[in-house]
């Protein structure tokens, strides 16, 4: 005789069989980092680099060093000061020259005032230097996060074609730029504002979207001058400048540089 009870065990269970696999349809399989935020997109879609936020301008000092004996870090100093003097010159009475020579000119300057002799083997050996300069230790980490994020990364460089190629290649770092640009282009030098327009048009960006990176303050007041969104990567800690003009943002490494970029906390 079939009873309530008898007939209650066997309908309960199939019922529950039922909501499990009801339940179990209805939820979509785990993908493997669903669980994960959505990445957040840039502040800035582009970053142009002064060469020097890249390269240390000091890794010159033990080729001067071998030179004259004593007088490496105080001739390096010297000459460097006498390379953007001779820039600003040349800018002011529209006189423009290749970068590695007006580096050769203030080389050759930089040794008459010293009162040091500057032999043919020296002077070589001097402006090699400015070919092979040794990235900072954060370059190369920085640059990649920057492109992974889909950030373009260009130069806004005085430096010549010939010196922006043969140091990226001795660094083995070229092909994280999307393009080498030197002011060469359009005959100028830094702090032009011709200069600094030059990213704009190579980019094909509203000044907004792009981000320099200063190595010098005079570098950061000229393009904040113009209009760029101006970081300061004063790897020398060196005070500011006394002007009317200052970086949206500053820091001694490119660490300050990637978060300002990329809108990390």
């Amino acid at each position: 005789m079939v009873t309530l009870n008898s007939l209650r065990k066997p309908l309960l269970g199939g019922l529950l069989l039922s909501l499990a696999a009801l339940v179990g349809c209805s939820q979509k399989p785990e993908q493997p980092g669903g669980n994960q935020p959505e990445g957040k997109s840039p502040r800035f879609k582009a970053v142009a680099f002064d060469y020097f936020v890249i390269f240390n301008a000091n890794s010159v000092v033990p080729a001067v060093e071998k030179a004259f004996p004593g007088k490496g870090a105080e001739f390096t100093k010297a000459w460097r000061s006498k390379q953007f003097e001779y820039g600003y010159l040349r800018s002011i009475v529209n006189r423009h020259s290749d970068f590695f020579k007006v580096t050769e000119d203030a080389l050759v300057y930089t040794a008459n005032a010293m009162k040091l002799d500057l032999t043919a083997e020296k002077r070589a050996s001097l402006l090699d230097a400015y070919l092979n300069l040794e990235p900072w230790p954060d370059t190369a980490e920085s640059l990649r996060k920057l492109r992974a994020a889909g950030v373009k990364i260009i130069t806004i460089a005085n430096f010549s074609p010939k010196m922006l190629k043969a140091n990226a290649d001795h660094a083995k770092i070229t092909d994280l730029f999307d393009e080498l640009l030197s002011t060469e282009v359009n005959k100028t030098y830094k702090p032009d504002p011709k200069a600094y327009v030059l990213g704009m048009e190579h980019l094909k960006l509203k000044k907004e979207e792009i981000v320099f990176a200063a190595f010098g303050g005079w570098d950061a007041y000229g393009a904040k001058s113009f209009g760029y969104t101006t970081y300061w990567v004063n790897r020398f800690n060196l005070p500011a400048e006394e002007m009317d003009v200052k970086p949206d943002a500053t820091s001694n490494d490119m660490e300050g540089l990637v978060k300002f970029v990329l809108g990390s906390p």
